[in-house]
């Protein structure tokens, strides 16, 4: 039997070595820890954790020195830092057409994005980038305008633009006192034919002429990819061929700002009723003058917010669509000259 003196002195020994040991265990656990972290595969094929990786962002748009999407970027920035990603915002600067947007993707696809933002300036043209995006492991977002297969899309966000189209409807025949029986001559301005924001706006707007305004006649389209100066010869040219026209939708911003300076220049305000689309400053100052009739605002901020947000969410997921929302539709808000100097100021669009 041991006596009791020699068990102490062994009861302390034990004691010891075993809170080396533990130390020990501890201290590998935490070695193996940080090497399962380091190695873990990420959602674009890279060492480190979708969580942990700075994720780049591709953003690509049509015509980028539109004030549409010159507000878009602004969004995408505000949201891409907060959220810690790096973003390449890009465009042709002037014209909204597929020849020119798709080098330009090319040119950001080479980079290996982990997301994509894509609004695509044709449906069809555009679908086959898409793919090639998804094909290397790209996400894609479509924003504003869409494919015609969003089957590969995370998500499409965009406004209203049925919605949008009816209510330049609806302002145009309370601005020329549309009475049935009578007939009233109107053109539309577009940017594309193809652009599924265009198509779906011209569409709103002939079905509610069909349903609640049959004298109004659509009697000419016309198409400016983007481009003011382009509009604004359409616009002289159908003042010419139609000198009794009553009404001019154009169906986005920049379309609007040459309807109304071809208006100004003829000395046709208030004898033509103009709607147009997007809340421009400038155009927000014309329909303060009674240039415009009315004014269709969009959210561009809140839709390069969301085209941001729903790709990082997505990505460091490990690419769930768990609580993302297939398709986001935008409301839009009917602007006019007795809107409220302070939602006036709220719908502008901020400039770059």
């Amino acid at each position: 039997m041991m006596n009791p003196l020699t068990r102490g002195r062994w009861s302390t020994r034990a004691l010891l070595l075993a809170s080396i040991g533990a130390v020990s265990a501890i201290a590998l656990a935490g070695c193996s820890s940080s090497g399962t972290a380091s190695s873990s595969p990420s959602g674009s094929g890279g060492t480190s954790s979708p969580t942990a990786k700075q994720l780049t962002i591709g953003f690509v748009v049509g015509a980028s020195s539109d004030p549409f999407f010159v507000a878009m970027k602004q969004g995408a920035s505000a949201e891409a830092s907060a959220l810690g990603a790096k973003l390449i915002f890009q465009g042709d600067a002037t014209t909204y057409s597929p020849a020119t947007q798709i080098p330009i993707l090319n040119q950001v696809l080479a980079q290996k994005p982990d997301g994509l933002a894509l609004a695509p300036t044709d449906p069809s043209a555009l679908q086959s980038e898409v793919a090639k995006a998804v094909a290397q492991g790209t996400a894609v977002v479509n924003v504003d305008s869409r494919v015609n297969d969003l089957s590969q899309a995370v998500s499409f966000i965009t406004g209203d633009n049925t919605q949008g189209g009816a209510k330049a409807a609806d302002a145009i025949a309370a601005a020329i006192g549309y009475q049935s029986g009578k007939t009233y001559q109107v053109v539309a301005g577009l940017t594309s034919a193809t652009a599924s924001t265009n198509v779906a706006r011209l569409d709103g707007f002939k079905q509610q002429i069909a349903a609640k305004y049959p004298g109004i006649q659509l009697v000419a389209t016309g198409y400016s990819q983007s481009n003011p100066t382009t509009a604004n010869t359409n616009v002289n040219n159908w003042l010419t061929q139609y000198p009794n026209l009553a009404g001019i939708f154009a169906i986005d911003g920049t379309n609007a700002q040459g309807a109304a300076a071809a208006l100004q220049a003829k000395g046709l305000v208030g004898k033509v009723a103009l709607v147009g689309y997007d809340a421009y400053a400038t155009n927000v100052d014309l329909l303060k003058k009674g240039v415009f009739t009315a004014l269709i605002a969009q959210n561009p901020v809140e839709e390069g917010k969301e085209a941001v947000d729903t790709l990082v969410k997505y990505i460091r997921s490990g690419n769930s669509k768990a609580g993302i929302q297939a398709a986001v539709t935008l409301p839009n808000i009917v602007l006019t000259k007795s809107t409220s100097s302070g939602d006036l100021a709220k719908y502008t669009y901020p400039q770059g």
